[in-house]
């Protein structure tokens, strides 16, 4: 039982970083660590994220 409860949080944890695109901050700070880059800082990376969706709307109601 403790292994299916640590998958269903494993789970829940996966989807919340994903929705909330700290999944993508992660993988940012990866990129600039691997390609030897200055990260630039998280509200500037936020600033950037929503600026390119408003420039470049995928799908929306309004």
């Amino acid at each position: 039982m403790t292994a299916a409860l640590v998958r269903a949080w494993s789970g829940v944890r996966w989807y919340l970083r994903e929705f909330t695109g700290e999944a993508r901050w992660d993988a940012y700070l990866e990129h600039c660590a691997a390609h030897g880059h200055e990260p630039m800082s998280r509200y500037a990376f936020e600033r950037a994220r929503t600026d390119a969706m408003e420039r470049n709307p995928v799908s929306r109601c309004c």
